[in-house]
């Protein structure tokens, strides 16, 4: 009995060894999974892809950025602008302080969507790809990738978001697949893009109305003395510019005329004569300095379009356009922002704005060297046309002199100068061969949407649009994106055609296509975008044929809308049909059209400038 005793308790011995062995081994195991994530975690800037509306994505590791490009597959990162906290349960609260602007990366829009964008770091060479998994890489190291879905809910004052990741990490011999679920909680307040106190912070920013636009506009050509040229003697052609601008002061009254009406412009009288001496006198030197694809390669695709029509029609125009730079009025300096962006991304070492700031320098360097036109007024009569959303910070004071810009991203609160300064519109073209085509849309009477939007949430003004007006209003169509498909894309311009308003909500910066789109579907463009300098302003009266809706006043929206009576709406909605002339692309450039719009705030800008007698 004793031996029988003995041999279990040496069997149980050796069962409880071998136990303690595969739970040593176990244990060790799951410490060298954990180990390896937290490596990576920690080498790692990951972006994360938020599925589901909601901009919050949490770290294991301290090193992780956020990511908010919700309903896309392609995230931003953004690195200075997160801040971690920690509670006393150890769960996680995600701060994003100013969001996007501001810092090394900013997001490519483009008219199909989100564009491959490079983290532009110092700390890591990161680069990512397209495609239903985030995929990030440095150097040769091994990659990750990144599978997960994204839950998104709102309960009182707290956001509660749980992630579940699958990590496949894949390297020389190595290959562990690891599921991690994670709930966070954070603070609606403090969570991005979901009444974050950086968004409130922003609506509630002072902002300037259309009537304060038109005083600075006032102020700024009055004090423009350090745009003209002192006390010196005027040129022989800015002595006719200067003709000009008292011929239009002294224009004889109209109130319609050429097809135009009155009311949708701030003074039917002057613009008309400035508009025929324009025609008649304005002559343009384009420069024929500068290398493609930056230079001389127009794009007329795209969010971008305007940039590449206006070069492409300039450079093609025989009635503007002079051979001998002394007989020019205005020097164009055809390059394209949009065109720079993507050859450096791909040709160059591109950082930063700043590897933009020097190729745009060093050309303004060569025609200022070459020439001695510049160096007269440091460019004042010089100008460029550009749309890409970091146009304005490629293209500061110290670089482009008194040059006018004619800009798509007109921030009046960043860096865009009224008096200085054109904006440039942002059009969507959908046929090169037909711009016109699906102009118009349905009769004032027969519209019976009271607003539509619909667009990717891009921005922090968005998804509070879609957090008050989704699904709210049986009236109001607010939709996230719609498919981009030919029937998704048939299905947008049809609202449009359908809606008495349209809204043009700001996205990363403060254009957005549907302005223009709006027009284009005789749809009243109801404008939330704080501080955008509309296109043409110093010539259109837009309280005529827009509606403007501060940011902070978005949860009034529906109010504001049905407030607007029937009268007033049919006469913003013959506004828009009045302006709609002056926001089209032609192959050939046709009176009042968009490209002689443009050309002609260039034009009454440089006159501003001018004074008599210096």
């Amino acid at each position: 009995m004793v031996e029988l005793y003995a041999s279990i308790l040496r069997l149980r011995l050796i069962d409880t060894k071998r136990l303690l062995l595969i739970g040593t081994i176990m244990i060790a195991i799951i410490v060298i999974i954990q180990g390896v994530i937290a490596t990576y975690d920690q080498s790692f800037r990951l972006s994360w892809i938020l599925q589901e509306r909601g901009t919050v994505a949490i770290a294991r590791g301290g090193d992780l950025d956020i990511s908010n490009a919700t309903g896309s597959d392609v995230p931003l990162i953004l690195p200075p602008g997160l801040e971690r906290n920690y509670v006393d349960n150890g769960e996680d609260i995600l701060e994003v302080s100013d969001g996007i602007e501001g810092t090394s990366l900013d997001n490519d829009v483009e008219s199909d969507g989100l564009t491959d964008t490079p983290y532009m770091g110092d700390e890591s060479n990161l680069t990512k790809k397209l495609g239903t998994n985030g995929v990030v890489s440095i150097d040769n190291d091994p990659t990750k990738e990144l599978d997960q879905h994204m839950n998104f809910s709102m309960l009182g004052s707290a956001t509660t978001i749980s992630l579940e990741a699958s990590f496949n990490v894949i390297g020389p011999n190595k290959s562990t697949n690891v599921k991690e679920p994670k709930n966070i909680h954070a603070e609606a307040k403090r969570t991005a893009m979901v009444n974050n106190g950086s968004a409130l912070k922003r609506l509630n920013a002072p902002a300037l109305s259309i009537a304060e636009m038109n005083l600075l506009l006032v102020n700024n050509s009055v004090s423009s003395k350090s745009r003209s040229t002192g006390k010196k003697r005027p040129s022989a052609r800015d002595q006719e510019l200067l003709s000009a601008k008292l011929e239009i002061m002294k224009a004889p009254v109209e109130i319609d005329t050429q097809g135009l009406q009155g009311f949708v412009y701030q003074n039917i009288s002057q613009f008309i004569r400035s508009y025929e001496l324009m025609e008649r006198i304005l002559k343009v030197y384009v420069y024929k300095e500068g290398e493609k694809p930056i230079f001389h390669k127009p794009k007329p695709r795209g969010i971008y379009a305007s940039e590449g029509w206006f070069m492409k029609l300039m450079e093609g125009n025989k009635k503007f356009l002079v051979r001998d730079p002394r007989k020019a009025h205005l020097f164009y300096m055809p390059f394209s922002s949009q065109m720079l962006r993507t050859a450096i991304d791909y040709d160059h070492n591109f950082k930063s704005h700043k590897d933009l700031m020097k190729f745009l320098k060093s050309y303004i360097d060569l025609i200022s060297h070459k020439y001695r036109f510049w160096n007269r007024t440091s460019g004042a009569d010089h100008f460029l046309v550009a749309c890409h959303d970091w146009a304005t910070r490629i293209s500061p004071q110290e670089i482009t002199g008194n040059s006018i810009r004619s800009l798509c991203n007109s921030n009046a609160a960043k860096g865009f100068h009224i008096g200085k300064d054109t904006t440039l519109p942002v059009t969507y073209v959908r046929s090169m061969e037909e711009p016109t085509r699906d102009l118009g849309g349905k009769p004032p009477f027969d519209r019976p949407i009271l607003a539509f939007f619909a667009g990717s949430m891009h921005g922090y003004l968005r998804p509070i649009l879609l957090q008050y007006w989704e699904n709210r209003h049986p009236d109001m169509k607010i939709f996230g994106p719609l498919p981009r498909d030919l029937a998704g894309k048939k299905t947008y311009r049809e609202y449009m055609k359908s809606s008495k308003f349209c809204i043009c909500a700001r996205g990363y910066e403060v254009h957005t296509p549907r302005v223009v789109e709006a027009i284009f579907y005789e749809c009243v463009p109801v404008i939330i975008s704080d501080n955008y300098v509309p296109p043409f302003f110093e010539v259109l009266k837009w309280e005529e044929f827009a509606v403007f809706v501060k940011e902070k006043n978005v949860p009034n929206l529906g109010r504001i809308l049905s407030s607007i009576s029937e009268e007033k709406y049919l006469r913003l909605q013959r506004g828009v049909k009045a302006v709609q002339r002056h926001f089209i692309w032609h192959k050939k450039p046709i009176k009042f059209d968009l490209f002689h719009m443009v050309l002609h705030s260039v034009w009454h800008i440089r006159m501003l400038q001018l004074k008599q007698g210096y």
